[in-house]
């Protein structure tokens, strides 16, 4: 296996195949890894908040005028190129986005301030930003997630690799995305700050509604080490169907699948909608400002408000975000209201004597009406529970607990899902069960384009050429697996 200079990119393609022996040798990794470091006076504060940084380009083929042998490029490079149409002049400016954190960081850490930073990066986009200018924007996150300095302040959350929807990726190939991601990651920042992801922010906040698929995701998860997921505040329920009361606290989402199994993870709660005013004004900040410590589960602590928002989209980001966040760290110390990232805070939260377990118990919303329904046991009896809860309740729907919830990812895209999911079980067909396969350039060939063919953005976007991307993708990647 010929592998270039940056461990990241193997044969021109990004490192994306799952060393499932190193993998797990770093994955459910129990020491703690901000607690320890972290200079937060923990006893002494009354609530806190943080805020998560969601940054993702998808890759198009995109590079020449046919489509059929066009390049793959990432679309910030293909904005770049075609800077005069539409949004593209805001290619420089999403750029710098991608890399500030790396500024703003260490400047407050040199005036004594104590900031912090959840970072939610794509794979799509870590390849891009190899690509362009040398990967220099790649180099310079490193200061702030190597530097012992700086690591406690910028926690990187893992995600699918290419910004896949749940419910509409096929469940064999959750864990691929999910092992695609700590792949990549570690291949450009190393083992050791793999282990330090210990969050997952999945894209558009989705979070499956159906029983066996929300169980599969769970479970891979936890087979890949997670310890927590923030989710949407409305894509949950209490496990009677009521919906949540205590959003500021640690819950605990438990998935049950139609033969009885369960997997259970963690949870933080995002609260309120999508707008990225609400982390370019630093409002989590504010609004945890009026808050102040509670009884939770027979333990007093502080409350965790948490949002994530879009980290270069919108003139609030490009503008207001920066002097924002610097005024909100210049007066924010290390007790009181302060900043904690995800990990740190169910550290400390721990370091009480609560375990996950006690966490309250929730569930995906509109679960309770399918487990009415639900008779017997098994994937029949399940089917026949949704079917019954769809005439039972006209709005129940499968498709849309996501920060958009008034898009639906399955209905009306059957012209990019039907191809990729034809993909997928050609690639299943071909090399499940085949370990030797994973290292060959075919193998990683066909993994690339059925991970880009799964991108959020090929439906997002609506009809068009958002969907020709995506059935080329489809395309190529069934030329790949033929011999």
């Amino acid at each position: 296996m010929r592998v270039t200079p940056h461990q990241d990119m193997i044969d021109g393609m990004p490192n994306i195949v799952a060393d499932e022996k190193t993998l797990a040798q770093h994955r459910g990794f129990k020491k703690e890894a901000y607690a320890p470091v972290s200079n937060i006076a923990f006893d002494k504060v009354k609530s806190a908040f943080g805020i998560a940084l969601h940054m993702h380009q998808p890759t198009i083929p995109a590079g020449g005028g046919d489509l059929a042998s066009a390049r793959l490029m990432s679309n910030l490079q293909h904005m770049w190129e075609n800077i005069h149409v539409h949004d593209n002049h805001n290619a420089p400016v999403f750029f710098s986005c991608y890399q500030r954190m790396a500024d703003f960081i260490p400047e407050l850490v040199a005036q004594g301030k104590n900031p912090r930073v959840m970072l939610d990066y794509s794979g799509n986009l870590l390849w891009g930003l190899r690509e362009i200018e040398g990967g220099a924007a790649l180099e310079k996150l490193k200061i702030i997630t190597l530097e012992s300095k700086y690591y406690q302040n910028a926690e990187w959350l893992g995600t699918m690799w290419s910004h896949a929807v749940a419910s509409s990726t096929p469940v064999p190939d959750l864990k691929l995305q999910m092992q695609a991601w700590q792949q990549h990651f570690a291949s450009i920042f190393g083992w050791d700050a793999l282990q330090r992801v210990r969050g997952f922010s999945p894209p558009e906040m989705h979070l499956p509604i159906h029983p066996d698929v929300c169980y599969e995701y769970v479970k891979a998860l936890k087979e890949c080490g997670y310890e927590w997921l923030l989710v949407q505040e409305h894509t949950l329920q209490n496990i009677d169907g009521s919906g949540i009361r205590r959003p500021y606290f640690p819950h605990r989402l438990v998935a049950r699948n139609s033969e009885g199994q369960t997997a259970e993870i963690t949870v933080l709660i995002k609260t309120q909608g999508s707008d990225t005013k609400l982390v370019a004004q630093m409002q989590p900040y504010y609004e945890a400002k009026g808050k102040s410590r509670e009884d939770y589960q027979g333990k007093v602590i502080p409350p965790y408000a948490a949002q994530i928002g879009d980290g270069e989209n919108g003139g609030v980001m490009m503008n207001e975000f920066p002097p924002a966040y610097k005024q909100a760290f210049a007066e924010i110390g290390t007790e009181g209201t302060i900043g904690m990232n995800g990990t740190e805070y169910l550290e400390f939260i721990r370091r009480t004597g609560l375990k996950d377990s006690d966490f309250i118990p929730v569930q995906p919303v509109m679960q309770n009406r399918i487990w009415e329904n639900f008779k017997g046991e098994g994937r029949e009896a399940m089917e026949a529970a949704i079917e019954a809860t769809h005439k039972k309740y006209h709005d129940f729907h499968l498709d849309k607990a996501s920060w958009t919830s008034n898009l639906n990812w399955v209905k009306g895209y059957e012209n990019v899902l039907d191809p990729m999911n034809k993909l997928s079980a050609a690639f299943h067909r071909k090399f499940d069960g085949k370990p030797a396969a994973r290292s060959t350039p075919k193998y990683r060939q066909a993994l690339l384009y059925l991970m880009l063919s799964q991108t959020s953005c090929f439906r997002y976007w609506g009809q068009g050429v958002w969907t020709d991307y995506a059935r080329e993708l489809c395309r190529r990647g069934m030329e790949a697996l033929r011999d």
